[in-house]
This record gives C-alpha cells, sequence and structure tokens, in this order.
C-alpha cells in the first residue's frame, strides 16, 4: 500500500500529494475550518441537508472554489444516498448540485468523467471517500463508500465499470481511501459485520474484531482497500489516508461523534 497521500494545504483544504496524481488533477478534501458558518457547523461546513443557514454554506463553498480553482458552475454533486450506482458525468451535468441541494445529478454515490473543467464533489462525516484516476486514460472519479457502500463493493465496481465500459484496465487504475471514521471508535453491530462477510473477499483476513462491548470494530478504510486489491488495482497504486475523522476534531466533522448537528467536508477531484 502506498504512503500517506494527503497534507495539509491551508486551513481549507488538505490536497493529494502532487506525485500520486497527474498534475493537471486537483484533488483532496476539505478542513472544518476557514469558513462563514456558525455553531454546530463551524465553519467550513459543505452541506445544504444538515440544518446549517444555505447562506453561509453557499458561501463556503464560493470560498473552496476560489481556493481550488473551479468555479461552481464546473461543478457536480450528486444526492448520496448510501447505494451503489455509478454516473458518467459529462459536460451537461455542469453545476448540478454546486448552488442547491434540489438540482443535483441525481441518485448517485458515485461520479466518474474523462471530461475536462469538472470538478466532482461528494460529502462527508466518517464514510469513507475514494478518489480514482487512471492518467492514461484522463479519467478520474470519486465514490461515496459509507457501511452500505461498501458491503455494495461499490470500489469494486467502480473498477469494473471502468473496464468494461471505459476500456481502462484495473492496473492503469490510482485508487485514494481518504480521512474516515477509523477502527479503534467505529463500532458496528452483527448486521453490519454479516454485509461485510458477503463481500469479503476470498482468502483475506477480517477487517474487524470484537469490541469490549460485545460489538465490532471494523476498519472501512481496510475493508476497501481489501475490495479495490480483489478488484485488480495494485497494491503499490492504492494509497489510504491515516487520519480519523471522529478523533482529529480539529480539522474534521463527524456524524459519529457531533450527531445530527455535524457539518460535512467535500471531497473533491478535477481536471
Amino acid at each position: 500500500m502506498g504512503k500517506e497521500p494527503f497534507y495539509r494545504f491551508d486551513d481549507r483544504h488538505w490536497l493529494l500529494k502532487s506525485d500520486i496524481l497527474p498534475k493537471d488533477v486537483k484533488a483532496g478534501i476539505t478542513s472544518r475550518s476557514g469558513g462563514v458558518s456558525k455553531s454546530p457547523y463551524d465553519t467550513l461546513n459543505m452541506a445544504f441537508h444538515v440544518g446549517d443557514d444555505p447562506q453561509a454554506v453557499l458561501e463556503n463553498r464560493r470560498l473552496m472554489a476560489e481556493s481550488v480553482g473551479f468555479g461552481m458552475e464546473n461543478w457536480v454533486a450528486a444526492e448520496q444516498v448510501h447505494q451503489a450506482d455509478i454516473l458518467k458525468v459529462e459536460h451537461r451535468h455542469r453545476g448540478m448540485g454546486a448552488w442547491d441541494r434540489e438540482h443535483s445529478a441525481g441518485d448517485y454515490d458515485g461520479l466518474y468523467t474523462r471530461e475536462e473543467g469538472i470538478l466532482l464533489v461528494s460529502l462527508y462525516a466518517d464514510c469513507v471517500p475514494l478518489l480514482f484516476s487512471a492518467p492514461r486514460h484522463a479519467c478520474i472519479g470519486s465514490a461515496h463508500a459509507g457501511w452500505r457502500g461498501t458491503s455494495m463493493n461499490i470500489a469494486g465496481k467502480f473498477v469494473s465499470i471502468w473496464h468494461k465500459e471505459e476500456n481502462i484496465p484495473p492496473e492503469d487504475v490510482y485508487a485514494v481511501i481518504g480521512p474516515a471514521v477509523s477502527q479503534t471508535v467505529y463500532e458496528v453491530d452483527d448486521t453490519v459485520i454479516e454485509a461485510m462477510k458477503n463481500v469479503l473477499p476470498e482468502d483475506e483476513y477480517a477487517p474487524w474484531e470484537v469490541s469490549v462491548s460485545g460489538g465490532w470494530l471494523l476498519s472501512v478504510k481496510e475493508m476497501n482497500r481489501l475490495l479495490l486489491k480483489q478488484a485488480g488495482v495494485p497494491q503499490e497504486q492504492i494509497f489510504m489516508s491515516s487520519h480519523c475523522t471522529y478523533l482529529d476534531e480539529d480539522n474534521f466533522f463527524s456524524h459519529r461523534r457531533d450527531g445530527s448537528a455535524s457539518g460535512r467536508m467535500a471531497a473533491f477531484i478535477g481536471q
């Protein structure tokens, strides 16, 4: 597995290191700081649906657009529904989901594009951000992998779609597993573990263990790494962040830590 892929760029952003993706690809995840939202969404909340002032969210998005270098008219965001459907984004989708929730690109947890001038944007507060690139094919993508999406193998489905529909072999794919809740604090029940058992690759170890309370401590990030490996992505082209959204309160929002009054970070990738 590759090295820690993110570095702190400024108050607002963690960016992917330049040696992981092509120079013409901009990718990363926002911090929780550097914005205008008031408590409990302080301060760089990127989501409309959590109860924050919509004008504050718009200003936060404007600040991100200015920093990243992609105007909001070039953003594409979907309504994330914890499933495994994936949309191929084209220029006609530009602007969808940028200024409000009602005009998103649809119910998709995965987005990809081969076109230039598009920034794919998705929202997080513990779930796993997956960012994809195939430099030889000018193709980029992102996927939202909560435990449900992981149990549906959205990571492997992404690689398969690129192979079948875009003629991109798995060995040409680079995948980044972003900041998310870590195993030490992510306790789940039998229902979640049974769902993971259904997709756990044969002959791989189970990335969960019994908790003190009798539940299970699950590494969703590691589960996605195993699924990417099974899909044929070379291990040296899978980069997994060590950052935990729950434990790092200064930098990240966490729904599990803060409940329904939690803001959201935005993971992004554009070319």
